[in-house]
């Protein structure tokens, strides 16, 4: 992608178990304006992969209008080697994680789908931060996660 970016997204999720309560948080940010919107839920059973994706999700549905350059900031590497490396495979062999038709389907297909319809409609890239290391963002939103994941609990 070489134009600017018009909105970054940092992404979070969280589990309490796996499976467990989980939540995710995400941080919209326009770039130009600098102004935020924040969003967090939650699930009373569910994993913390499907809780990263979520929060990318919920992001990418929150955006307005279309299509946008988009950033998305993530410390899953499950979903961004997942938008990145694996999704043409998946694509080729129809959503299964092998080339012979009984090869086990890919984990959390409902959400793939959905994350690249979404995808589809701007101009995304990934990018992967490692968790825990001080981002300020990622941080924000991996505390927005635990505390949707504690409502989720209850």
């Amino acid at each position: 992608m070489t134009a600017a970016f018009e909105v970054i997204l940092f992404t979070d999720g969280a589990c309490s178990g796996n499976p467990g309560p989980g939540g995710w948080g995400t941080i919209l940010r326009h770039v130009t304006t600098g102004s935020e919107k924040r969003l967090s839920g939650g699930d009373p059973d569910t994993t913390n992969n499907r809780m990263e994706m979520q929060a990318v999700i919920e992001g990418l549905k929150a955006l307005k209008k279309s299509p946008l350059r988009v950033q998305v900031v993530t410390d899953s590497q499950y979903v961004s080697r997942g938008m990145t490396e694996w999704l043409p495979g998946w694509l080729r062999n129809n959503w299964r994680r092998g080339k012979k038709a009984n090869s086990p389907p890919v984990k959390n297909v409902d959400l793939w789908k959905e994350l690249v319809t979404l995808c589809n409609q701007h101009e995304v890239e990934f990018q992967f931060v490692r968790g825990h290391a001080g981002h300020p963002e990622n941080e924000e939103c991996d505390r927005m996660a635990v505390e949707a994941a504690q409502q989720a609990a209850r």
